[in-house]
């Protein structure tokens, strides 16, 4: 099946006219919008189809309650202020999913068992980022902007979100709708030449 390219109205809105968010408009974020971001970020590509990822989406200020504290101050108020944080985490024992998602083979058995410890984390850090970059791509995609940051103890969102210890959190992301007179300047970017060789 031919996929045509995008149009210059789709690209501008995934990446050339697309920003980085910290102030947001006073306006909710239906659920069935998250539901479709995720059936979206789902389809992206993964190792064996791992899909490591797991996100913990924050709406009520119960829940914002206990993320706060565990911020560098810097983050607090704009997360305050947004309507939805995900906070993404990375399933250790993703392996276990493996008999379900990639059928065609017995894959678990590459990532678990003693002396792949090492591996399996390796794949889930890294899986999982790209799956956290293809949920933020998806909520760009159906009209959310995106705001997303490191800034936080790890160790301390694990605990209220994320207890039992398999599941390790990774990055967290404010989402709602960006506030666009409150943008700064959009920072340069490196060139081809400074960051891509052709071999």
């Amino acid at each position: 099946m031919s996929i045509p390219n995008l149009n210059s109205h789709a690209l501008d809105t995934l990446f050339l006219q697309a920003r980085t968010h910290n102030d947001w408009l006073d306006k909710p974020v239906k659920d069935a919008l998250l539901r479709q971001i995720w059936d979206l970020a789902r389809m992206g590509p993964t190792s064996a189809n791992c899909s490591p990822i797991r996100i913990v989406i924050i709406q009520s200020q119960e829940a914002k309650d206990r993320l706060l504290p565990a911020l560098l101050e810097g983050n607090r108020a704009k997360t305050q202020a947004a309507p939805v944080t995900a906070v993404f985490g990375n399933d250790s024992q993703f392996y276990d999913l493996l008999p379900m998602l990639f059928p065609h083979t017995d894959a678990r058995v590459w990532f678990a068992g003693p002396g792949k410890e090492a591996i399996a984390s390796t794949t889930a850090f890294r899986n999982g980022t790209l799956q956290a970059a293809y949920f933020m791509l998806a909520a760009r995609a159906v009209g959310l902007d995106c705001g997303p940051m490191s800034g936080f103890d790890n160790e301390a969102v694990d605990r209220e979100f994320f207890p039992g210890g398999r599941i390790k959190s990774n990055f967290i992301c404010n989402l709602g709708y960006g506030d666009p007179n409150r943008l700064f300047p959009r920072s340069p970017r490196l060139e081809f030449e400074e960051a891509c060789s052709i071999a």
